[in-house]
């Protein structure tokens, strides 16, 4: 049986988690949230990748086939690498949708909302040089972002206070494209969406099609239900996939 797993820090990769449900509806998953360590954001790379690996380590332990690394900082900071220790699974990773937003603009100027961590990284950079020298690109690593999806402190004047914040110097740039750099965003849409006139860009669906394409050929539909496990509160984690992606679920540790 096939199982595609999931990792996240935390609850971002939930987001991720729902577009591969809506492609792949009769695959099982996996999801693992790393929550105890959260966030990674603003943590050293080499920390990041030992992470990432042993939240793979656990993923292949419970039957991963296919492992989604649903976070944009622990892809910058470890897809290449934990490709080659694991070669023989496929691993698909977040990379920041500057393409997109490039050929998109109509003004000239994108947004980058992202961590701090993704935002100092060779593939941040390497994405930017490839796809946007043509236009510009005002990066905003937003790390309280992430703390309000967690918090569920989205809907707080508090919670529009921090996106309005982060979201001004790319309203007053007269940017028309922004990129949402981190899995946590996606879930803030409907708020930001209120406070930009911009386009918002969520590589979700994008990184479902990929898994769809690296499955493993032999694969076919099942019952078997969605596992998810978090290295912290099990309880908060359930109620946050209840709020989120609208599912009851268990959640293991």
């Amino acid at each position: 049986m096939t199982h595609i797993g999931v990792f996240d820090s935390g609850v971002g990769g939930l987001s991720v988690l729902r577009e591969i449900h809506r492609h792949l509806p009769h695959i099982p998953t996996i999801y693992y949230a790393d929550q105890v360590h959260l966030p990674y954001g603003q943590r050293q790379p080499d920390d990041i990748r030992q992470l990432v690996e042993n939240a793979a380590d656990f993923l292949i332990a419970h039957g991963a086939q296919v492992i989604v690394l649903a976070c944009h900082t622990a892809s910058a900071a470890s897809l290449h690498e934990l490709r080659a220790r694991v070669a023989h699974i496929p691993i698909v990773g977040m990379e920041p949708a500057v393409k997109p937003a490039a050929e998109r603009t109509q003004s000239g100027v994108i947004g980058v909302l992202t961590t701090s961590a993704t935002a100092k990284s060779g593939l941040y950079r390497r994405v930017v040089e490839r796809f946007a020298q043509h236009v510009r690109v005002i990066t905003e690593p937003a790390p309280a972002l992430v703390t309000l999806v967690e918090s569920g402190m989205q809907n707080t004047p508090e919670g529009e206070a921090i996106m309005k914040g982060y979201l001004q110097p790319m309203n007053d740039a007269g940017a028309d494209q922004i990129v949402l750099a981190c899995t946590h965003f996606p879930f803030l849409a409907d708020n930001l969406k209120r406070l930009t006139q911009a386009e918002l860009i969520d590589p979700s669906a994008a990184v479902a099609r990929q898994v769809a394409r690296v499955l493993p050929g032999d694969f076919a539909p099942t019952s078997a239900p969605h596992l998810y496990y978090t290295s912290g509160d099990p309880d908060a984690f359930q109620q946050s996939v209840k709020a989120l992606i609208g599912e009851a679920v268990r959640v293991n540790v």
